[in-house]
């Protein structure tokens, strides 16, 4: 376990870096950065990445990437959010922005994004009984959480946020009642579809986080110095204030900073509706967030209380996977792995992840249909919400999935960050070989199986004589052959030291 750990949250508005100390159980923080880039206003319509913006967000990263350049791997998350999730034609950019901060960036759903801040504020209060509801309102996106302890129960991700609401209805910094009114009906627009799941869970506490919610809280007290919570009636009071202007620049705030202005209206209009959606009276604020959030998830992987484990543990359940089968899958094929892993550049950690998962879940797509069932598992888990997992993990798993047998389908490697766009196709190959020999789910032990790699050629070696007591694997064997023919790879089979079939 490392003693230092680092997040960094790459946010639509502010990218923020954390690192602390993990010493007897506790995490202690010994260093935060903070930039506000504004990255989700560098998005054109299209999606598309302002030149500018990328530029200056390259440079804050760079900043951050001196302060993690002494760490090592397994010792640094990086994630984007809401930007980086709808932006298009971005992996020049995020290759550039893993060469400046030194570490891959994970790009999270809204729903990860959601359970991460609920993480992050649960383990920055006090223990109180009860369920707790934790807003979040970031540049693109605003994440609400209701959960209990450390354990979230219901998730949401809004499409909205300060930033895109901000641009859409108070450009240029101006104010009016049309605007405000208007801005108000596209917020109650997005938030109604989830109002009727949240009323029914109910919550005995609401907790504030993100800097959106802190400005208003902290220009709320500036206007009331003795209200200690954010409250209904201080956000229509404050809205009221703002009717009355024609420009941000009017509202004499304090608390209001040149940088935080632009996205502010955005920000109390989307706070003062879930209050009215949610029927809530006061919130208090909570230092954690999603970097908080992520620190301790990283604590879970590095101390076996990882997540995604309890997600594909539960995706088995749900889909009625044969776990037997699945075992035996996983263990010849990272056994399978051992043996090539060097020559085929797959040592990180993430390739035996990713391996050992796919095996687990390569069947879960014979609960929609026998026929293309790999097709159906590639589908689900390319779409399924998967705590634990961000977005690139999960089309990594698709892909693999999805190729496991029949035609070797390569679409959609393209899709993959570096450096599993190159190597995907590798762990493939041990996954198909995995469950090719293990077709008729015997509980047989497989005999000593040897791979070895050079290059695109993979030679597999088995027993003498077993191959002549196995006709159905030989012809297995000679279809793989085919398969492997037509994506560029050559696939060598032996018994004992002599050649038994060859492409």
């Amino acid at each position: 376990m490392p003693d230092v750990l680092a997040a960094v949250d790459l946010g639509s508005n502010s990218f923020h870096l954390v690192v602390a100390r993990y010493s007897h159980g506790q995490l202690v923080v010994i260093d935060r950065m903070r930039e506000m880039v504004r990255l989700g206003a560098g998005l054109s319509a299209d999606g598309r990445l302002d030149k500018q913006v990328a530029a200056r967000a390259l440079l804050c990263l760079e900043r951050f990437g001196q302060r993690l350049r002494d760490m090592n791997a397994a010792s640094v998350r990086v994630v984007g959010t809401n930007a980086l999730r709808i932006a298009r034609r971005k992996q020049s950019f995020l290759e550039r922005a893993r060469e400046a901060l030194g570490h891959p960036i994970e790009i999270i759903s809204g729903m990860e994004e959601a359970r991460l801040i609920y993480s992050g504020v649960a383990h920055t209060l006090p223990a109180e009984p009860g369920r707790r509801l934790v807003i979040d309102i970031g540049g693109g996106s605003t994440e609400l959480a209701i959960g209990e302890g450390y354990e979230s129960q219901l998730l949401e991700s809004l499409k909205l946020g300060c930033v895109s609401l901000s641009e859409r209805f108070f450009a240029d910094e101006r104010l009016s009642a049309k605007r405000i009114a208007r801005a108000r009906l596209a917020a109650r627009l997005e938030i109604e579809p989830m109002q009727a799941a949240f009323l029914k869970l109910g919550w005995e506490n609401v907790i504030g986080s993100s800097g959106t919610v802190r400005a208003i809280g902290e220009s709320l007290r500036e206007r009331d110095p003795g209200g200690l919570h954010i409250s209904a009636k201080g956000l229509e009071d404050l809205l009221g204030e703002m009717t009355a202007a024609t420009h941000c620049r009017e509202l004499r705030l304090a608390a209001l900073t040149e940088e935080r202005r632009p996205v502010f209206p955005g920000g109390v209009v989307i706070l003062a509706e879930i209050f009215a959606a949610l029927g809530i009276e006061q919130m208090r604020m909570a230092e954690g967030a999603l970097r908080d959030g992520l620190l301790h998830d990283m604590v879970g992987r590095l101390t076996d209380e990882d997540p995604r484990e309890r997600t594909v543990g539960s995706m088995m359940r749900r889909y009625h996977v044969d776990a037997t089968q699945a075992a035996r899958v996983e263990a010849c094929a990272l056994g399978f792995l051992a043996q090539v892993a060097e020559e085929w550049g797959l040592t990180d950690p993430q390739a035996e992840l990713s391996l050992k998962w796919a095996a687990r879940l390569h069947e879960i797509g014979l609960d929609v249909a026998h026929s293309g069932y790999h097709r159906h598992g590639a589908y689900l888990l390319e779409n399924a919400d998967m705590p634990g997992f961000a977005h690139e993990e999960q089309l990594l798993l698709a892909r693999l999935v999805g190729a496991h047998r029949r035609k070797l389908a390569l679409t959609g490697l393209e899709d993959l960050i570096p450096p599993w766009d190159r190597l995907a196709l590798q762990l493939m190959v041990l996954l198909r070989l995995a469950v090719l020999l293990h077709r008729g789910r015997s509980s047989t032990a497989l005999p000593a199986v040897e791979l070895t790699a050079r290059g695109r050629t993979l030679e597999v070696r088995f027993p003498a004589r077993w191959l002549k007591d196995h006709p159905l694997s030989v012809e297995d064997l000679h279809q793989e052959i085919e398969f492997l023919r037509a994506s560029g790879l050559k696939l060598r089979v032996y018994s004992g030291n002599r050649a038994a079939l060859a492409a």
